[in-house]
């Protein structure tokens, strides 16, 4: 039996009873036949579906931040501003997805040809707790509008948020069966992915859920989406506007409690301005508030689950041990929160430096000029977004010319946008959502030539 706890005061919010080998073969089942009659649909009704999901996203935003917030611990201003973020998305895909999908010309060597974008099937999902709606929703989205179904495993934690998306999409008219959740544990997951009627699989997590799912998919010749998370650079020159750079920095860093694959992770400052920035970044973050999620004024939730919280301690503890220098926080608080956390002289070989840091807890490292600034970037496995700040946009432009990330922001703070690709290079995955990119993932790219 999965249960859903809160994690501010430990309190079960649910339980949810899992599927065995049997319900997911008739949920695939039953999911291919939706598909089979979803694909005939006109991109008119379609569109008017996801609409219609939209406008019950908003009206219902309170209601249903608040599930986010008791199942996974997320302030409620963030949790229903994830919602609105939903029904943007929505609304985004119901009036520029049916162009995104129109059949292309393609000059050839033939009196006619063109490329049509056909779907292909039922696409598996496997998504994590942290944006329990957007991380489901911005592939869902697209992929749906594009004519397939969708099969969800949420994370165990919020399967309550699970049972919600399916519930919207069958209250905003979708076809029965279109998008399904299947409650299992990691160990069925190779079964799903095997199975013939899927046809491809995205996942947004950790490296090693990655490399299982890309091995198993290849295995069968799945296609497959990867979103593995991120140690995004932040990089900040001596001409940078200082106060927005320090207040993007905080805000950047502590959504979600940290709990954000694209949050900034590492502060790589100029030399001149480094002290500055560190000692403002020190104020900012001992002024924040942590407490219930769903009180007004609490900047900062409990971490997600206690492993979670276990894991970061860990981090910064090995850290400190050798060698990193603590400025503020480094601590567990009330056996539920991580204290908002600044390091420096932090080297490669470290935790801090070398791995995610899924909480709230910042590096600050020194850089003598943009160039050394830049090397540092990349030294990491990672690659999935990065932010640069200075007031020379033609430095600025060549800098993220060589930054390896899937995106980088300047003067501004890395996040993800409907009407931009999201996506990573390196060890944070590959392939793309959002965007026309998104729409196109899951999709039978076909060439038709006439003689």
């Amino acid at each position: 039996m999965f249960q859903s706890i809160n994690p501010f005061d430990g309190k079960l919010t649910g339980t949810h009873t899992p599927h065995d080998i049997t319900d997911i073969n008739r949920i695939l089942e039953k999911s291919d036949q939706a598909f089979r009659n979803w694909r005939l649909t006109t991109m008119e009704e379609k569109s008017q579906l996801m609409r219609d999901l939209g406008q019950i996203l908003s009206k219902e935003k309170d209601k249903l931040g608040r599930i986010i917030s008791r199942e996974m611990g997320k302030i409620l201003r963030e949790s229903i501003a994830e919602i609105e973020k939903c029904a943007w998305l929505c609304d985004h895909y119901a009036q520029y997805g049916p162009e995104m999908l129109e059949t292309e010309s393609a000059p050839s060597d033939g009196t006619v040809s063109y490329i049509r974008f056909e779907p292909v099937g039922v696409i598996y999902a496997i998504m994590p707790w942290n944006f329990p709606f957007w991380q489901v929703l911005r592939f869902a989205v697209p992929t749906i509008l594009a004519g397939n179904a969708v099969v969800l495993k949420h994370a165990p934690n919020v399967l309550g948020c699970a049972k919600e998306i399916e519930s919207l999409f069958r209250e905003a008219g979708f076809p029965k069966n279109l998008f399904s959740n299947l409650f299992i544990p990691v160990d069925l997951s190779d079964t799903v992915i095997a199975h013939p009627l899927v046809r491809g699989v995205t996942l947004t997590g950790s490296q090693k859920a990655g490399k299982a799912v890309a091995a198993q998919a290849g295995k069968y010749l799945k296609k497959t989406v990867l979103e593995l998370g991120g140690s995004d650079p932040y990089i900040v020159l001596a001409d940078a506007d200082f106060q927005p750079a320090c207040e993007t920095a905080v805000n950047s860093r502590m959504l979600n409690t940290g709990q954000v694959c694209i949050a900034a992770k590492r502060f790589i400052v100029e030399r001149k301005i480094f002290d500055r920035f560190t000692e403002e970044l020190k104020i900012q973050l001992e002024n924040l508030k942590w407490g219930d999620p769903l009180d007004e004024g609490v900047d900062l939730g409990p971490m997600a689950r206690p492993d979670l919280l276990e894991t970061v301690n860990r981090q910064v503890t090995k850290s400190l041990e050798m060698g990193a220098t603590l400025i503020t926080g480094g601590k567990v608080i009330n056996d539920r929160f991580y204290a908002p956390t600044l390091l420096t002289h932090v080297q490669k070989g470290m935790p801090v430096y070398d791995e995610e840091t899924f909480g709230p807890v910042s590096v600050v490292i020194p850089a003598g000029n943009a160039e050394e600034a830049v090397r540092i970037s990349n030294d990491t496995s990672f690659g999935l977004g990065a932010s640069i700040w200075t007031r020379n946009l033609e430095l600025a432009e060549q800098m993220a010319g060589e930054i390896e990330a899937g995106a980088v922001f300047i003067n501004g703070m890395t996040k993800s946008d409907p009407r931009l690709p999201f996506g990573g290079t390196k060890m944070s995955g590959y392939g793309r959502e959002l965007s026309h990119f998104g729409i196109r993932e899951f999709v039978n790219i076909k060439t038709v030539w006439f003689k």
